[in-house]
């Protein structure tokens, strides 16, 4: 039997896999519905390009989920990586932290705890990076397994961007990782090296395979949880069209917020009356997927003249408060810009069910975008500033611009509405007597033994910045936790 196994071989997945099996002793199995490739020249070249976004439609290393972003009928689509190293092997290298007071927010919902606080997460955050800008600066790692890196050489249009909001008023940020609460425009900490996207499989796993103690599966999907009684003891997964049944002391999650919330769902773990209705046979009423999160993100397309460069795909933002502005230096459409004005505290909260029981079937995802009068408000104002950078530019706008009037207005955000595509909290946080909670502080399944999620999923609040450190930074500290625990067979802390 394996001591740990893992489902989902994801930004979260490949770090828990590394940390957990460095004990000889301690036995861990990796499940991963995509792709495994077992050294980084392996990969296609798709996925080691840092300068593109390797998401196009026929891409095969994506889980694709129709979505509804608005109660204004604003239908989209979003994409998650199927393929080990998750999202982090196809998304554009952004590699920044969370802020403090995202920090004092999280603890706030845990009774004052101090597990996640800043100081208390911080090491976890350095223990992951090998900043080759400032690792020798506090609040930095230098030996880290991700290298992180700011561009050297800025395409023009990220320079004309950075010029343009200082002559606005904005301040520069220097390092956007040693004091993430500022406020001004700041270089993007990239997960990069020599061009390539490094994510957790190749940082973290692939140095890792060679132990004897760690199993990886590849294109292996999990179909639902086994139970005895409250306690998870196994799952059934495919594999090579057959089906089979893998036991395990401690099974964790790390299927990221979309697939990790239908899991326990499809396993009976959700809400009673919404399983039945599916023919789930409930194990655990919990509120699973009732709580999520994302980043609402207006887009202002545009002309520029400024010469092409290859590079990642945002190497400068504008951080003001929980506004963050991108340029991308991708062209979503041939010959046209965009600036992409986020949302990045939004008050208004989505809902994540179950369409049927069968894993092929894709969840149903309701952002609920701009339901919150205070969303509509702080966008709105966002966008006048934007409008404000791209004149500094000397962009030529392609974008109808935003009318005064703020009922006209409202309809031109959902107009122009997209998703930042950074969902979290479909396994929610909490303690004990908070009934939005699925997870208590140390990502165990409230009223159930044997089954942690640790992913984006557990997040019980908005995160001022993306997501992909802070994922990793989740995995670190639930793996130092369990190693903190001795490091023996079982763990009653993970």
């Amino acid at each position: 039997m394996t001591d740990t196994l893992i489902v989902g071989g994801g930004t979260a997945g490949c770090v828990l896999a590394a940390r957990l099996s460095e004990n000889p002793d301690h036995t861990v199995r990796l499940l991963e519905a995509g792709r495994l490739w077992r050294a980084p020249d392996g990969f296609p070249a798709e996925l080691l390009d840092a300068t593109s976004l390797p998401v196009g439609a026929d891409a095969p290393w994506l889980w694709r989920y129709p979505v509804t972003l608005s109660d204004a009928g604003v239908a989209g689509n979003i994409v998650r990586g199927k393929v080990i190293g998750g999202s982090g092997a196809v998304n554009g290298s952004y590699f920044v932290r969370a802020t403090a007071a995202d920090f004092e927010a999280w603890s706030r919902e845990l009774d004052s705890s101090k597990t996640w606080s800043f100081d208390s997460v911080l090491p976890a955050y350095c223990r992951s990076e090998r900043d080759v800008d400032f690792g020798d600066h506090p609040w930095h790692g230098r030996s880290g397994p991700i290298p992180v890196r700011r561009s050297a050489n800025p395409a023009p249009l990220s320079e004309q961007f950075a010029t343009a909001c200082a002559a606005v008023g904005f301040p520069a940020i220097p390092d956007l990782n040693a004091n993430a609460d500022a406020h001004g425009v700041g270089a993007v900490p990239c997960n990069i090296e020599d061009g390539r996207r490094v994510s957790t499989a190749s940082g973290y796993l692939l140095p890792a395979l060679s132990r004897p103690n760690l199993t990886v599966q590849e294109a292996t999907t999990v179909v639902r949880i086994r139970f005895r009684g409250m306690r998870a003891i196994g799952v059934d997964v495919m594999h090579d069209d057959r089906t089979e049944t893998i036991w395990a002391d401690h099974i964790v999650l790390s299927a990221g917020a979309i697939e990790s919330a239908a899991l326990l769902l499809r396993s009976g773990v959700g809400d009673a009356e919404h399983l039945r209705a599916l023919d789930i046979p409930v194990v655990h009423p919990a509120p699973v997927g009732a709580w999520f999160t994302d980043h609402p993100e207006i887009g202002l397309e545009y002309r520029l003249d400024a010469p092409e460069q290859a590079t990642v795909p945002l190497e400068y933002v504008l951080e003001l408060d929980d506004i963050e502005i991108r340029p991308y230096t991708v062209a979503f459409t041939p010959g046209v810009q965009r600036l992409g004005i986020a949302l990045m505290r939004p008050q208004s909260a989505g809902v994540l069910r179950l369409r049927s029981a069968d894993p092929a079937i894709p969840p149903a995802i309701e952002h609920r975008y701009l339901s919150a009068e205070h969303d509509r408000t702080r966008l709105r104002d966002a966008v006048a500033t934007a409008a404000q950078v791209l004149h500094r530019m000397s962009a030529q706008s392609r974008t109808d611009p935003m009318p005064r009037p703020s009922k006209t207005a409202d309809a031109w955000l959902h107009a122009n509405l997209a998703t930042s595509q950074h969902l979290s909290g479909t396994c929610r946080m909490g303690g004990a007597d908070d009934d939005r909670a699925v997870v208590d502080e140390l990502c165990r399944v409230h009223g159930l033994t044997g089954l942690s999620v640790i992913d984006l999923s557990v997040v019980p609040v908005p995160l001022s910045r993306g997501p992909q450190a802070t994922t990793v930074m989740i995995a670190e500290n639930m793996a130092d936790h369990r190693s903190r625990d001795g490091g023996g067979r079982t763990s009653p802390r993970l």
